[in-house]
């Protein structure tokens, strides 16, 4: 029987046969499209109880697609019981075996070290992956200069961010973290910003020809700002708010 029906482990570490298998196995003389399609009608569902093999199709005489499903264990076992034929009987009671087998202590520990290895494999890909990240992150935190905007920009860029001098300007404005409204504080830190330590105001005084002096402002991102908004950036937090 086991040559004949192939138990596999699906993503999810959950038992599942072919359904092409199956249906040689219960020996049905039906076409598999038609018995296949009249075994779904008994309540199962579709990427619950069983998945399509859309990518794995295989081309039978005459060039045609055979269609298979991946199909779970319970599945398995419920329509080789509606089937009410001995080798139904005998099929069922196979998958019961499979299954006993499958919950053994020993077999449950083995999945659960291959699960585990998994999941330190994957952390360690991420690691990898966000190691620029960090290090650009922690060289920014390391700045105590304040930069403006438009350098702010630039950094992104260097680092995948195509923003550019405008659109981050408004995206800061939209955000709330420079003053929208037109005026005179129009493109200055908001209140939230000033609080959080993330953009200040550089304030220049310029004399004229006539002996008036003005006070020139300029927003600028402080090393925490910094930061703050290209780890914003880089987790693709600004995507969402």
């Amino acid at each position: 029987m086991n040559e004949l029906i192939n138990v596999t482990l699906n993503d999810n570490h959950e038992p599942v046969v072919s359904g092409r298998q199956l249906h040689e196995a219960l020996e049905v003389k039906t076409k598999y499209a038609d018995w296949f399609n009249r075994m779904i009608d008994y309540g199962f569902a579709e990427n619950q109880d069983f998945l399509l093999l859309k990518n794995e199709q295989q081309t039978g005489r005459g060039g045609h697609n055979r269609v298979d499903h991946i199909i779970k264990l319970d599945m398995a076992k419920e329509i080789a019981m509606i089937q009410r034929t001995e080798r139904g009987k005998q099929v069922r009671q196979y998958f019961i075996q499979v299954e006993k087998d499958f919950n053994s202590p020993e077999k449950i520990m083995a999945r659960a070290l291959l699960m585990a290895d998994k999941k330190v494999h994957q952390l360690e890909a991420k690691i990898e992956a966000d190691r620029p990240k960090v290090l650009f992150a922690e060289a920014v935190s390391a700045s105590h200069s304040s930069i403006l905007v438009g350098e702010l920009a630039k950094l992104l860029k260097q680092n995948g961010v195509d923003m550019g001098a405008n659109r981050l300007f408004s995206w800061l404005r939209a955000h709330g973290y420079l003053i929208k409204r037109n005026g005179r504080d129009w493109n200055m830190p908001t209140q939230k910003s000033v609080e959080m330590g993330l953009i200040r105001v550089k304030e220049t005084s310029i004399t004229h020809a006539d002996g008036h002096i003005t006070v020139s402002k300029t927003p600028l991102v402080t090393g925490k700002g910094q930061q703050y908004f290209i780890n914003k950036f880089l987790n693709q937090e600004y995507l969402t708010g």
